[in-house]
């Protein structure tokens, strides 16, 4: 084989393999959407399966540490109690996680100890004479942390999550009951397009994978504002997740639902 064929044919095969990665890169613009699933009932309390992500997986790096609105993403302050202190019924069941997790790994801050052995009296006064009813226990931090604030009385640190905008419009704030943790709804992801899933930020992949996925019970304490939401999507709908979710916003839930 003369040189000029040895050329032409390393020239035919970078040609082919151009080609293969171009066409796999376009495949990748029309990968079916997920699995559509059917709103939850917008009341203050949900229970959601919840993950998690940071800005350095590989399909978050073309934004960096950005959202969707152009903000910085920011990780939630520490976990303020335990979950074993809440009522029963408000209690968040992990499942089993999608990533194996070491436990002693993880860069998670302890959760705050509490204790049941303050006492109050609790007294009524009828007709100028004081009785002693009864005295009963409550739950209080253990020092350190007994302020529900952060470090020199500053609220915590709210952090950012992800999510289907016609569920959670952009904005909404919600508390995490296992933990005590705020959040507020400032990036959708191709994933979470017609899921009731929300997406929680976390510092680095530690933390990710620590977290993994959990079936948690939230508060909303705020809800975002849904035609703002949508004015905003419907600038960026020639992405199919956002489509979906610009449809359902609209109403159209049958035409989200068919999305493919």
């Amino acid at each position: 084989m003369t040189y000029s064929q040895r050329r032409n044919l390393a020239l035919a095969v970078l040609a082919a393999f151009i080609a293969i990665v171009f066409l796999s890169a376009c495949g990748t613009t029309e990968r079916a959407l997920p699995s559509y699933e059917r709103p939850l009932v917008k009341t203050d309390f949900q229970n959601v399966r919840t993950t998690a992500y940071t800005h350095t997986e590989a399909d978050h790096r073309e934004y960096t540490n950005h959202n969707a609105l152009g903000g910085e993403l920011h990780a939630a302050g520490p976990p303020i109690h335990r979950a074993e202190v809440l009522a029963r019924a408000t209690l968040a069941y992990e499942v089993p996680r999608a990533i194996p997790v070491d436990e002693t790994a993880s860069y998670s801050p302890p959760l705050q100890p509490f204790s049941m052995e303050e006492t109050r009296t609790v007294t009524r006064t009828t007709k100028g004479l004081t009785r002693t009813t009864h005295s009963v226990r409550r739950a209080v931090a253990v020092s350190p942390g007994r302020r529900s604030r952060g470090e020199g009385g500053r609220p915590p640190q709210i952090g950012s999550a992800a999510a289907d905008w016609s569920r959670w419009p952009a904005g909404t704030v919600f508390r995490l009951l296992s933990t005590g943790q705020n959040y507020r709804v400032e990036d959708y992801g191709w994933a979470l397009s017609g899921r009731n899933t929300i997406d929680l930020y976390m510092a680095n992949q530690r933390e990710m994978n620590s977290w993994g996925a959990r079936q948690e019970t939230i508060q909303v304490l705020k809800w975002g504002d849904s035609q703002e939401s949508l004015q905003f999507l419907r600038s960026h709908q020639n992405y199919k997740h956002i489509k979906r979710m610009v449809l359902e916003l609209e109403g159209r839930e049958e035409e989200a639902a068919a999305l493919r």
